[in-house]
C-alpha cells in the first residue's frame, strides 16, 4: 500500500522516507524554474558590460597565433629572396656652377653715370641685374633635360642595347627616370644625380652630361660676339681671295711690261735720256769742228759720227715709239710682250699709257692688303670677345665611381613586406570570423550567397557551340 503522497506503507524507514521527500522537491522546483524561464524574458544584470571589438580581435588572432606565426615566417622568407633578388643600383653625382651674370659690372657703371645724371632709372636697372635678371640656371637645367643631350649620351655609351630597349624613345624615359636634375634657387648650384646598376657606368653617364652640356652650350651661342666673328670669318675669306688674285693680276702685268715702278723708272730713264741728249750734243758740237778743220774723210770725224749714232740709237731706244699699245697689253691677260729679249724697261713714251693700268691694279692690291690687315685685327678681337661671351660651366664636384648601393635597402624592404603581408593575412582571418558569426538570414549575407551562386552556375555551365542549333 501507498500514502496519499506516494510513499509506501512499511516498506522503509524514516530515514528513506525524507530523502525522497527532497528529492521530490527539488524536481518539482527545477520544473516551475523551467516554466518560468520559458515565460518570462531573460533580463541581464546591468553590471555585465560587452567587451570591445579590439578585444574580440585579438582574441581571435591569439587562437589562430599558430597560422599567425607560420605567416609571417613565410612572409620573412618570400621577403628576404625578393630583396636579395632586386639587383643593385648606385648613384653618381656633379655639382655644377652656371656662370655668373657678365653684364653685371657694365650695369654698375651705367647705374652709377644714371646717379651722377641725376636720374634714378640706372639703380633700377642694376637691381633687376644683379637680383637674377639673367639668371643662367633654369636654362643650363633645361639644356641637361634636352633630348639632344639624351640622344648624345645614347649613342656614346649605346644605352639602347646596355639597358634593352627596342625603341630610342623607351631608352630617353628610362635614363630621364634614372636622372635627377635639381638646382638650389638661393645659389644657383645645379646637381646632377645619375643611377645605375653599373657604379662606372654611372660615373660616366655624370661626366657625359657635363660634356653634353658645354658643347652644346658652345654650339647653340648666338650672342653678338660669335654672329660678327662669323660675319667677319666669311669677309676675311673673301678679301683674302680677292687680294691674291689683285697680286696675280700684277705680277703678270709687270712681268709682262717690265713695269716694278713706273715713277722711279720715268724718273731714271729720264735721267738717262737727259744725258745722252747732253753727250750726244757735244760730240756734234765736237763734230762740226773736227769737219771745219779735217774735212769729211778724216777719221775723227768718221769716229765722231759712229759715237753720235750710238748716242742717237741710244736716245731712240730709251724714248721708243708712241704708237698705242695693243688692247691685250694693257689689260691683265696679256698675249704678247711690248718688251724683246733684250729690253729690260719699257720705253719712256709707252711709260704714260702703262702708267694707267699699274696705277689702277697697285692701287687694288694696296686696297685689298689694307681691308685684309683691318679684317685680320677685328677678326682676332671677336674672337677674343667671343670666348669672353660664352657661358662656361665651372664644376664643383666632379662625379665619381660610388663605392656604395643606393637600392635597395634590403633590411628596410625585409621587414616592410613581411608587415605588410603579417598585416593582409591578419586582416583577412578577422574579415573571415566575422563573416562566419553574420546569421545566416543576415539580407547582406544572403545576397553574398545568391551573387555567388549566380556566378559558379553561370561559370560551370557548358558554352554554346558556334552553329549548333538554339
Amino acid at each position: 500500500m501507498k500514502t496519499p503522497n506516494g510513499f509506501p506503507v512499511g516498506s522503509a524507514s524514516a530515514e528513506e522516507r525524507d530523502r525522497d521527500t527532497s528529492v521530490l522537491l527539488d524536481d518539482r522546483l527545477d520544473e516551475t524554474s523551467r516554466e518560468r524561464a520559458h515565460e518570462t524574458p531573460v533580463s541581464f544584470a546591468p553590471n555585465v558590460v560587452a567587451a570591445p571589438d579590439w578585444v574580440r580581435n585579438a582574441t581571435t588572432l591569439w587562437e589562430r597565433r599558430r597560422l599567425m606565426f607560420r605567416t609571417a615566417a613565410v612572409s620573412l622568407l618570400l621577403s628576404l629572396l625578393i630583396a636579395f633578388a632586386l639587383p643593385k643600383r648606385y648613384k653618381s653625382s656633379a655639382q655644377i656652377m652656371p656662370p655668373s651674370n657678365s653684364s653685371g659690372p657694365t650695369a654698375m657703371l651705367a647705374a652709377l653715370a644714371g646717379r651722377a645724371l641725376g636720374g634714378t632709372s640706372g639703380l633700377s636697372s642694376l637691381a633687376g641685374s644683379l637680383l637674377g635678371g639673367n639668371n643662367t640656371t633654369p636654362l643650363f637645367v633645361e639644356l641637361l633635360r634636352s633630348g639632344t643631350v639624351a640622344g648624345h649620351l645614347m649613342d656614346r655609351f649605346h644605352l639602347q642595347s646596355t639597358y634593352h630597349k627596342r625603341y630610342r624613345a623607351d631608352t630617353a624615359k628610362y635614363l630621364a627616370r634614372h636622372t635627377t636634375i635639381t638646382d638650389d634657387k638661393k645659389s644657383g648650384v645645379i646637381t646632377i644625380i645619375v643611377e645605375d646598376t653599373d657604379p662606372r657606368r654611372a660615373r660616366d653617364l655624370a661626366q657625359g652630361y657635363l660634356d653634353e652640356l658645354n658643347l652644346l652650350v658652345t654650339h647653340t651661342s648666338t650672342s653678338s660676339a660669335h654672329q660678327e666673328r662669323v660675319f667677319i670669318e666669311r669677309r676675311l675669306q673673301k678679301v683674302k681671295t680677292d687680294l691674291e688674285q689683285a697680286q696675280q693680276q700684277m705680277s703678270e702685268f709687270s712681268s709682262t711690261h717690265g713695269t716694278v715702278d713706273i715713277k722711279e723708272q720715268g724718273r731714271a730713264m729720264v735721267d738717262a735720256a737727259s744725258k745722252l741728249q747732253a753727250q750726244m750734243i757735244l760730240e756734234q758740237a765736237n763734230l762740226t769742228s773736227l769737219r771745219q778743220i779735217y774735212g769729211d774723210g778724216n777719221v775723227r770725224v768718221r769716229a765722231t759720227q759712229a759715237r753720235i749714232g750710238v748716242l742717237q740709237s741710244q736716245l731712240t731706244k730709251i724714248s721708243g715709239s708712241s704708237a698705242p699699245l695693243p688692247v691685250g697689253e694693257t689689260g691683265s691677260d696679256e698675249q704678247h710682250s711690248t718688251l724683246t729679249g733684250s729690253d729690260l724697261y719699257p720705253p719712256l713714251r709707252q711709260l704714260p699709257r702703262l702708267a694707267v693700268p699699274y696705277a689702277n691694279l697697285y692701287r687694288e692690291v694696296r686696297v685689298q692688303e689694307t681691308v685684309f690687315e683691318l679684317l685680320t685685327q677685328q677678326y682676332e678681337l671677336a674672337r677674343i670677345q667671343e670666348a669672353k661671351d660664352v657661358p662656361v660651366v665651372s664644376v664643383i664636384d666632379s662625379p665619381g665611381i660610388p663605392e656604395k648601393k643606393s637600392f635597395p635597402p634590403r633590411l628596410l624592404l625585409t621587414l616592410l613586406l613581411t608587415v605588410v603581408s603579417t598585416s593582409i593575412a591578419a586582416a583577412l582571418l578577422l574579415a573571415w570570423n566575422r563573416w562566419l558569426h553574420i546569421s545566416v538570414s543576415d539580407p547582406r549575407k544572403m545576397l553574398a550567397h545568391e551573387i555567388y551562386g549566380t556566378l559558379r552556375a553561370r561559370l560551370r555551365s557548358p558554352r554554346p557551340q558556334v552553329g549548333a542549333p538554339s
